[in-house]
């Protein structure tokens, strides 16, 4: 699938604070917890819990979310495909890095170990 620029900006405007309940949602109903999400989430971003709740209250969008996060050197292993792209082929940094996000959230949800979803 080729990813557009409209599509792009799409992905920069959605706020985080939308997903973030659905990331939960997804992984709890596979049997995993909130703070095995946050791992995940801090393992990529650099975000520690207070952090994620500070910008789910600022409302952020993703655009304001990845340039404000520092992003794990290993993010790079990140592959395969999400919602039908394959991350590594994705020119757009901010849709890579979405999708990198999108990725460990499915991994976690489909029960993977945290060793192996954390690239370790």
């Amino acid at each position: 699938m080729e990813i557009t620029s409209e599509h792009n900006n799409k992905m920069a405007k959605i706020l985080f604070a939308t997903v973030y309940p659905l990331y939960i949602t997804k992984v709890e109903k596979k049997g995993r917890e909130k703070k095995e999400l946050d791992q995940v989430i801090e393992w990529l971003t650099g975000f520690d819990e207070n952090k994620i709740q500070e910008l789910i209250s600022e409302k952020v969008t993703f655009e304001t979310f990845f340039k404000l996060a520092k992003l794990n050197p290993n993010a790079i292993k990140i592959t395969g495909v999400i919602c039908g792209y394959r991350i590594e082929e994705i020119e757009n940094p901010l849709t890579r890095q979405v999708r990198y996000l999108d990725k460990l959230v499915d991994e976690l949800a489909k029960g993977r170990s945290m060793e192996k979803i954390l690239r370790g």
